[in-house]
């Protein structure tokens, strides 16, 4: 057996014992993903669009994980949907900066391993780069919306008379708590991923100037970026969306009753 088929059945038991058949549901997401993310990879190299198979795959990954994670029917779809708009949002947003940053393609610390090989391969290279800002912004995006959507679906099984006013102040609540973490778990993963670089780094004696103007540093900071303005941008379109749900609700329980 494989360290990684190791690995992955730990952590099939881990989420079992802990989630039950939510957290096996929430296993099955995860194979999916990596499969729809493999076949993305496979239709990119076929020369198909990136950014648009990127976008066609992240709704993929997004409805994946958010309905096979989470339980409550009402408060999934609420979560799907603010999803989708906080992910057009920040496409509409990525593009232009991708353009202007210009970080695509290799940097001259992969120069080495290229040495060799043809980086000819007829693929944009620019919309490459826009495709992973897309692709690494999902998981915050899917986390930060089921969060919202599932605290405020338990606020309103446990208080179903809450007002509007107070069960939109609860979910800018829940996000103001969930909002620090996850910057943390951004953020600390971004350095442990470029920890050997930034050991690089220093003994190179890369200057300041040369850290911030290196092409890899600044592609893995925009990402990090990008991920975290979608997690602010979800808690309020997430709390707004469940609001607006609840309010058509009680109207039309108020006219069938």
């Amino acid at each position: 057996m494989g360290t990684i088929t190791a690995l992955g059945l730990v952590l099939l038991v881990c989420m079992v014992a802990v989630g039950g058949g939510q957290g096996f549901q929430a296993f099955l997401s995860l194979l999916f993903n990596f499969g729809a993310l493999f076949f993305a990879m496979v239709l990119m190299a076929f020369h198909f669009s990136p950014v648009l198979v990127t976008l066609v795959t992240s709704i993929i990954v997004l409805a994946m994980t958010i309905f096979l994670g989470g339980s409550d029917s009402d408060s999934t779809m609420v979560a799907f949907y603010a999803s989708i708009v906080v992910l057009l949002l920040l496409v509409a947003l990525i593009i232009p900066v991708e353009h202007w940053a210009q970080i695509q393609g290799f940097g001259q610390e992969d120069s080495e391993d290229l040495e060799g090989m043809s980086t000819i391969l007829g693929i944009n290279y620019l919309e490459i780069a826009m495709s992973t800002a897309i692709l690494s912004t999902l998981g915050a995006i899917a986390e930060a919306a089921i969060a919202i959507s599932a605290g405020l679906a338990e606020i309103l099984a446990q208080h179903p008379k809450i007002s509007l006013k107070n069960l939109q102040g609860a979910g800018f609540k829940v996000g103001s708590q969930i909002i620090g973490t996850t910057f943390n778990t951004l953020f600390f993963g971004f350095f442990g991923g470029f920890l050997a670089l930034f050991i690089w780094f220093a003994g190179v004696h890369y200057s300041i100037g040369d850290i911030i103007n290196d092409k890899i540093f600044v592609s893995e900071i925009l990402m990090v970026l990008f991920s975290m303005l979608s997690v602010i941008a979800t808690i309020p379109l997430t709390t707004w969306a469940m609001v607006g749900f609840e309010t058509r609700r009680r109207k039309s329980a108020e006219r069938s009753g």
